[in-house]
This record gives structure tokens, C-alpha cells and sequence, in this order.
């Protein structure tokens, strides 16, 4: 099995991706091989099997379905967790570089990138992603801060770093631009082609968290990012069940320094569990179908409450992200965020619903709800009455009548 050039639909591809050679009395499916060695007595470099930290034949199935959907020309590369992929892909900072991170980001990957930050002595400059000005702007002061001016402060773009790189040599730079679009729990919509496009004239490595669009809504790597990452837990496996992260790029010299990176480390993921997640992946296209037009529906009978003070959904016409989200996306996606009076209500509302699950996490086939600020790492600037959701496959009327009566109390 191979990663190929996509030829039909993602919906097909992820039904036909990465199936066995085709014999008769052949399986279906790909096998899970439970073995830790593989036998072998010449140069360890040269076995493609050689020990499970290193490769695993029930890792590449999925691995190499992920990348035909994301469009990659190298197999992805899977984690044992989310945060393991998105350290990795940090790891790839150099000391004295800059990172640029939406402040509105998944609180896991900010609180890695602080810690590394200090850690590895690297700028963390924090923006506001949907501000594709004040971005580039960022970019920019990147580009022309000189080398001595470099420093593991964060939140401060006059401390931002020079990049090392060019355009055509990512491996080198020393600067990164993450995206997450939309990002989580605002839903924010960043310009991806755009800011892609400028930090790739900037020699600055440019990555994408996909795991809110999922590549049914947006392929990244189509707009020039260097790698893009996914908590695997989400929507691609989709059922609640496993925890795993992944990586896809194109380039060969990024590929190699994360896959040496995961074996090194030893962020490595349970063949069962890869095997859980690509049998989600089957049907991501259905569930993303159905969960997408619950949000919709969910997020325009919000907009219609009196005792909702705000709802963030991209597929909304006035939300701050419509226009962009409807020109680079496929699909507006199954998370809606609303906001109410103060935590004490959006708490009871989380308390009081009896259909939907108040749990952290997002992407299963169930709905959950969550007050977003009590993780005590959530910035401080996500309102302490926002309630994320995650709506998930159930009846859509269930779903409304259950949240419209915890709203009501």
C-alpha cells in the first residue's frame, strides 16, 4: 500500500484509501499486527521492519489514507496523542527562533508552546489570527528583528526573531506561523492561502491545525503549509473511544526529522488503536454531513434566543468569519460556540441538559457541551459565559429541545 495521487472524491478516498492488494480470499481490511520485533540480521538501516518504536506495519494504512486526503506526497506520520504530534512539530524550533501562534488556540498547544518556549529559549509571539494584517505584520518584524535581538519572551512581537530560511529551504528556518482555522473555542477564520503565502516569502515555516475542518472542509497543504496536524481523537476516528495525534508534509527533509523525532521520543501510538481510527475514518464523510447540519441548525435557533448573548458559527451570515469560511472552505464545520450572562449560568446550562454530554474534548458522534474557562489554562480572553459544543449525529429537534430547556431552566 502507497499514498497515490488523489483520483476520486474525498468521500470515496475515504472508503477506498489504503485497502490491501486485492487476491482472492484476500481480507477486506488491513490486519493488525500485534508484534513489537521483527526478525532480521543485516543493517538495522536497512530493514524496513526492524522494532515497534521505529515503524509497525499497522501503523501505515492509515497513515498513507490521511495523507491521500490531505493531499500529501509522503505518508503521514501518526502519534500517540495529539499534543505528542503538535511537541514534535514544535520540537522542529530551533533555539533562539520565534514561534507565532493564534492566541485563541487549542490550550494544549499554547501551554507546549509556552513551556518549550522557556525551555528552548524561542520567541512565543502571540496574534490574533483573523487579523490577517496585523499577521503579516508580525511576519514581517520576524523577518527584520536581527539575530541578537532574539528572546524566549512571549506576547511581545518587538522580541520576535529573524528567520534563517528562504522560501524553498523550510528545513532551515527558524521561525514558525501556526494556524488554526477555525480556532478553538472563538472560531476564529484565519486567510490560510494568504498567510500561508506570506510566511513561505518570509522563509517561515508554515503549519496548519486541521482538526476542526478535518481535510473534508480544507486541504492546507494546497495552499503551500509545510505541515499540518490533527488530534487523530477528533473527528477522524470519531468515536470517543482512542487517543492518538498525526503530521502530514510534503517535504522529504521536515518528514524525516519528525519521524526520527517520534522514534527518538517514543510519542508512538497502539497498533489497536491506529486500527480503531482508520475504521472511523470510513465514515467521517457521513458523520461530518450529518454533525455539520445540526450545527447549522443549532447555531441559527441560538442566534434567534433571547437569553443567548452571542453565537461564533462561520456558516452564520453575520459571523466575523462567514465571507472568509465560504470562500476557502468546503463546509463550516460541527462546532458552535454561544455565549451567556456569566460562568454561574453557562455552568447550570452544562449541568441541566440531559441529551447532550458536558465533557471537554469534541468530534465523537455524541454531543458535548462545555464552559470553556474552567480549564484554568483557557485565556483569559475567552468570555467566562462561552459554552463550546461539539454537536454530534442525533436528531437534530432532540438536541434543540434538550439545550433550549437547560437555557430556559
Amino acid at each position: 500500500m502507497t499514498s497515490r495521487e488523489p483520483s476520486y472524491a474525498p468521500e470515496t478516498v475515504l472508503v477506498d484509501a489504503a485497502r490491501p492488494d486485492r487476491s482472492q480470499g484476500a481480507a477486506v481490511n488491513p490486519p493488525i499486527v500485534l508484534s513489537s520485533t521483527f526478525i532480521g540480521s543485516g543493517d538495522i538501516g536497512d530493514a524496513k521492519y526492524a522494532y515497534g518504536r521505529f515503524g509497525t506495519p499497522s501503523w501505515e494504512p492509515f497513515e498513507e489514507a490521511l495523507a491521500e486526503l490531505e493531499h500529501a506526497k509522503l505518508p503521514g506520520l501518526v502519534y500517540g496523542s495529539g499534543l505528542a504530534a503538535i511537541a514534535s512539530v514544535l520540537s522542529l524550533i530551533p533555539r533562539g527562533g520565534t514561534l507565532l501562534m493564534p492566541r485563541h488556540s487549542y490550550q494544549g498547544s499554547l501551554q507546549a508552546a509556552e513551556e518549550l518556549a522557556e525551555r528552548c529559549e524561542f520567541a512565543l509571539v502571540t496574534v490574533d489570527i483573523d487579523d490577517t494584517d496585523s499577521v503579516i505584520a508580525a511576519l514581517d518584524e520576524v523577518r527584520s528583528t536581527p539575530a541578537a535581538a532574539r528572546s524566549k519572551a512571549a506576547d511581545a512581537p518587538d522580541l520576535a526573531a529573524a528567520s534563517a530560511g528562504s522560501a524553498d529551504d523550510s528545513t532551515t528556518a527558524s521561525a514558525m506561523l501556526w494556524i488554526e482555522s477555525p480556532t478553538n473555542p472563538m472560531l476564529e477564520v484565519a486567510d490560510v492561502p494568504g498567510l500561508l503565502s506570506a510566511a513561505r516569502e518570509r522563509g517561515i515555516l508554515g503549519v496548519v491545525d486541521n482538526t476542526f475542518a478535518t481535510p473534508l472542509l480544507q486541504t492546507p497543504l494546497d495552499h503551500g503549509a509545510d505541515i499540518v496536524v490533527h488530534s487523530v481523537t477528533k473527528y477522524l476516528a470519531g468515536h470517543s473511544d482512542v487517543v492518538l495525534g498525526a503530521a502530514v508534509t510534503s517535504d522529504e527533509n521536515l518528514h524525516a526529522r519528525l519521524l526520527a523525532d517520534r522514534a527518538i521520543r517514543g510519542a508512538i501510538a497502539g497498533p489497536f488503536e491506529v486500527w480503531l481510527a482508520l475504521r472511523g475514518l470510513r465514515t467521517l464523510s457521513v458523520r461530518m454531513d450529518r454533525a455539520q447540519s445540526n450545527a447549522a441548525e443549532i447555531a441559527a435557533r441560538l442566534n434567534a434566543h433571547p437569553d443567548v448573548a452571542e453565537v461564533r458559527y462561520p456558516g452564520l451570515a453575520d459571523d466575523p468569519g462567514h465571507a472568509r469560511a465560504a470562500e476557502q472552505m468546503n463546509g463550516f464545520g460541527a462546532i458552535v460556540a454561544f455565549c451567556v450572562d456569566d460562568a454561574q449560568k453557562a455552568t447550570a446550562i452544562a449541568e441541566a441538559v440531559d441529551l447532550w454530554t458536558p465533557a471537554t474534548s469534541l468530534g465523537g458522534v455524541e454531543s458535548l457541551i462545555e464552559r470553556r474557562r474552567r480549564h484554568a489554562s483557557e485565556p483569559e480572553s475567552v468570555p467566562e459565559g462561552l459554552l463550546r459544543l461539539s454537536v454530534g449525529i442525533e436528531h437534530v429537534d432532540d438536541l434543540w429541545n434538550d439545550l433550549k430547556a437547560a437555557i430556559e431552566g
